[in-house]
Order: structure tokens, then sequence, then C-alpha cells
């Protein structure tokens, strides 16, 4: 079954993939937080999860409002669904 993402609503894609990347740059953290002759180590712990989020939801919010009006004039990506099996 085909299906088309017509439309994503910016701000509620760029919220969702804010705290995504938000939660995921929390996994660098401790590389920066370590390296030889960095003395501001908590700032920077606190700086990349937020400044990332900040970034991402900035982008994709620019992104999905490009991508309906692209998907007005193109038609949207076309996914196919599979049924889930009966019973």
């Amino acid at each position: 079954m085909k299906q088309r993402i017509r439309r994503f609503h910016p701000l509620q894609t760029a919220k969702t993939m804010a705290v995504l990347y938000g939660l995921v740059s929390i996994l660098f953290v401790p590389v920066f937080m370590f390296l030889p002759g960095q003395s501001y180590g908590w700032m920077v712990a606190i700086l990349i999860p937020v400044g990332y989020a900040l970034v991402t939801f900035i982008v994709t919010a620019i992104g999905a409002a490009v991508y309906n009006l692209v998907s007005g004039w193109v038609g949207g990506i076309e996914i196919e669904l599979e049924a889930p099996p009966a019973g």
C-alpha cells in the first residue's frame, strides 16, 4: 500500500528532532569534557546538547516548511507500507 507524505507540521517536527538530536549529542559530551587542556568541561557539557538542539530546531523548521512548499509542486515523498499480518 503506497502512501505519500504531503506535509510536515514544521514546529512539531522541529521540536521532535531537537529533542532527539539533543539527547543523541549527550553521547559526545564526555569526549569534549576530557580533552587535554579543557578547563571549562561542565560548560561544554551543557552547551553541546543545548546548542545542537537549538540549531537542529531551526534547521528542521526551515526544512519542513520548504518540504511543504516543494511537495505541493511534486507530490511529496512516496512510501510503501505493509499491512500487519491478520490475526
